[in-house]
């Protein structure tokens, strides 16, 4: 595992925990998967309405983290969002693999 991929799973923990405000966790995988298991609070949007819908309900500077089934989906969906306005887009390394690894909070059936 990367350090990159700690740093970022541990940053997003810690502004969980710390109850910072101003950012959104978007799970772009398919509606199934998401209601399994996913991070506690994310918001499940399809990728292919992800730039529809989140120019609907988010504010262009608002905080967004990015996971999907794999690095190369989330990578896909920040970049989409990048392009669409959205600044402050962050792909989540490693996704929800790497948020159970540092004990980060899930919820859904499998929770």
């Amino acid at each position: 595992m990367s350090n990159d991929l700690v740093t970022e799973v541990h940053d997003l923990k810690s502004r969980l925990e710390w109850g910072q405000p101003a950012f959104t966790i978007i799970d772009v995988r398919d509606r199934h998967t998401y209601n399994h298991s996913r991070i506690t609070g994310s918001i499940q949007i399809p990728l292919n309405e992800l730039v529809q819908r989140a120019k609907f309900s988010l504010h262009t500077e608002r905080h967004i983290y990015v996971y999907g089934d794999n690095d190369a989906q989330a990578t896909q969906a920040a970049q989409k969002l990048r392009e669409a306005g959205f600044t402050n887009a962050t792909e989540l390394t490693g996704g929800l693999t790497a948020w159970k690894t540092v004990g980060g909070a899930i919820e859904g059936v499998a929770a």
